[in-house]
């Protein structure tokens, strides 16, 4: 790293924050045909949803989960390849990329998506196992899918990483302080490693859902029906996650709310020294 890279994001600034140009040999969604892809979390909800609108659209694809089983049905319905993962494990992602390059010769995007819900707080409901659980899956989990994931995407030429934050990645949520903790974390390793990424062709996106229509809701569901708070569909956040394929940016954050069009969330630069 040289001078250069250590302060870019402090270099004095008015105005939002503009992100890098992507590399140009990254995966678009009028290009997915004969493209290799790994989703993590891929048994069911969003990662299962994108697994199916990629494969549609003539992507090779490796679901990945630790639910083997569900895993495996989402695979042989798509005509896609099973793979048994957990995101805690580096040695996980590991397999499940090395799986994906064995079995289709390569490896083009790498949507890292896998996520469990916190169920505790900081006060005397704080637990350290479930905390050490929702920071394992939800950062180190992504962590670990990057570090996996670089090499078969450079021996590609490049490609293109998403890994799924949360609108609780760019906001605060008091209801939830370790949650949010973890999703801010995936924020800032996104905006992080796109400028440096693009180097090697290698485009990095967030994709940032507001409470969105899946298992990991849980009773959630039904407080936030009560409260009149709408939901997202599936669908809209499959749509935002094809639409930020086709962004000229790298390092974007994209907000996925009810009633509005997913865009990259406009961060305002932080102030820099003065001399």
């Amino acid at each position: 790293m040289n001078e250069i890279d250590l302060i870019s994001g402090l270099v004095p600034a008015t105005g939002e924050e503009r992100p890098a140009p992507a590399p140009s040999n990254v995966v678009r969604s009028d290009r997915l045909d004969g493209k290799v892809a790994l989703v993590t979390g891929g048994a069911g909800g969003i990662g299962a949803a994108v697994a199916r609108r990629l494969a549609a659209g003539g992507a090779r694809v490796v679901v990945a989960d630790i639910d083997d089983a569900g895993a495996a049905e989402v695979a042989g319905e798509i005509g896609g390849t099973a793979a048994r993962c957990d995101v805690r494990r580096p040695a996980d992602s590991e397999k499940a990329v090395a799986l994906a390059v064995e079995r289709y010769g390569r490896l083009d995007l790498a949507f890292l998506n896998a996520g469990v819900t916190t169920g505790c707080g900081l006060g005397d409901d704080f637990d350290l196992e479930r905390y050490r659980l929702a920071m394992s899956v939800n950062l180190d989990g992504v962590v670990f899918g990057v570090r996996a994931a670089t090499p078969a995407l450079r021996a590609a030429g490049g490609g293109t990483i998403v890994a799924t934050s949360s609108m609780a990645g760019i906001v605060g949520i008091p209801a939830d302080p370790i949650y949010a903790a973890g999703k801010h974390a995936v924020v800032g390793l996104v905006r992080s490693l796109g400028p440096a990424l693009a180097r090697a062709g290698i485009k990095v996106q967030a994709l940032c859902p507001s409470f969105a229509d899946t298992p990991i809701l849980g009773g959630g569901k039904a407080v936030l029906e009560e409260m009149g708070f709408p939901i997202l569909p599936v669908s809209a956040v499959t749509e935002a996650f094809m639409r930020l394929l086709d962004s000229d940016g790298t390092g974007e954050c994209w907000f996925v709310v009810p009633g509005r069009e997913s865009a990259p969330f406009e961060f305002r630069r932080a102030p820099g020294p003065r001399a």
